[in-house]
């Protein structure tokens, strides 16, 4: 059996597949698809235990660095040199871990200033570190 021939007088087979019909039953398949499975959708009917709690509020702890374009530090608006800033940043590392350092750096701040404080937050092994800006 032949697909079909080019002319009636050749008697050579055309031997490519008509891919019309092909795509026409892909399509229809297609959208019993798409109609049937919203139908078919299976859900159990679950009774499940009921639970009264309260959400667990932390309070984590937020420190303020500003840092000025004459480089000075201050801590939570104390003033403190670099030792002293390190101290305090292991000290509350220690104490409180998810402790949230912010940084709030000066426009016209050299970033080595504001480089050093980030170095010294991580050294007291402060994890939390963000930056204070304004919007315009």
């Amino acid at each position: 059996m032949a697909f079909g021939t080019l002319e009636p007088d050749q008697q050579d087979v055309m031997n490519e597949i008509n891919m019309t019909p092909l795509v026409d039953v892909m399509l229809v398949l297609l959208i019993i698809f798409i109609v049937t499975i919203p139908v078919m959708r299976h859900s159990a009917e679950l009774d499940l235990p009921k639970a009264h709690s309260q959400a667990i509020v932390q309070k984590n702890e937020t420190i303020h660095l500003n840092v000025n374009q004459i480089g000075q530090y201050q801590l939570n608006k104390k003033i403190m040199s670099l030792d002293e800033l390190e101290a305090r940043l292991q000290e509350l590392a220690t104490y409180h871990p998810e402790t949230a350092l912010h940084i709030y750096g000066d426009q016209r701040v050299p970033y080595d200033y504001v480089a050093k404080a980030m170095a010294i937050a991580k050294r007291a092994g402060i994890q939390k570190v963000g930056f204070v800006t304004e919007a315009k």
